[in-house]
């Protein structure tokens, strides 16, 4: 045993455990005002009761069952059924709509959607062929998570309807003759609109 621990709590290494604890105890009250030297009176105390423990491990000394230390802690804790915390559960119905993408499932889509968007734009009289295309693809990519069709042209038209109304309020909320845009350039921005939410749609449903 390290002696020098003992010399710190005035005892020696005949000590019980009793006279380690009530030296502990005294000494913590003693030296309230000097963190430094409470911080040494603990270190050399849970050095005591580790070496103990390791000596009673081997056999070597007896130690009363009603000193605590850290393995009898951990394994009370382990012993203690832990209380989870309620979790917000997603119904049913958006658990089975909702999906987990992977990297390709977000990526594809991401490469697909955004050279669309760029035909728009740059191409304003093929809008309405670039959004064609971008439902297109949505149905494909939708469709082949699950293979469920239907599901997949439902997901596309609700899309394309809700992505075109939204484009349509964007215009109207800036005001067209701020965003002194030709029609083409409109439509441009309406489909851009609609194509980002049909990204979204083909990556995060299913």
């Amino acid at each position: 045993m390290n002696e020098s621990n003992y010399k710190t709590l005035g005892l020696d290494e005949s000590s019980s455990f009793e006279e380690v604890q009530v030296a502990r105890k005294r000494l913590i009250d003693e030296c309230q005002d000097d963190p430094k030297q409470k911080e040494a009176i603990e270190a050399a105390y849970d050095a005591i009761l580790m070496e103990r423990l390791r000596m009673r491990q081997e056999g070597k000394i007896k130690v009363p069952d009603r000193i605590r230390f850290a393995e009898k802690s951990a394994e009370s804790s382990a012993s203690t059924p832990r209380v989870s915390l309620p979790t917000p559960q997603t119904p049913n119905w958006l658990q089975d709509w909702l999906d987990t993408p992977s990297r390709d499932d977000i990526l594809w889509p991401s490469v697909v959607f955004l050279a669309l968007s760029a035909l728009a734009w740059f191409a304003a009289n093929s809008a309405a062929t670039a959004l064609g295309f971008a439902v297109a693809a949505t149905i494909y990519f939708i469709n082949r998570k699950e293979r469920k069709f239907w599901r997949s042209l439902g997901f596309a038209t609700g899309g394309l309807f809700v992505g075109v109304l939204l484009g349509l309020a964007f215009i109207n909320l800036v005001g067209q003759p701020s965003l002194e845009l030709s029609a083409e350039r409109i439509n441009a921005v309406v489909g851009i609109i609609t194509m980002i939410l049909l990204w979204f749609v083909s990556s995060f449903l299913r």
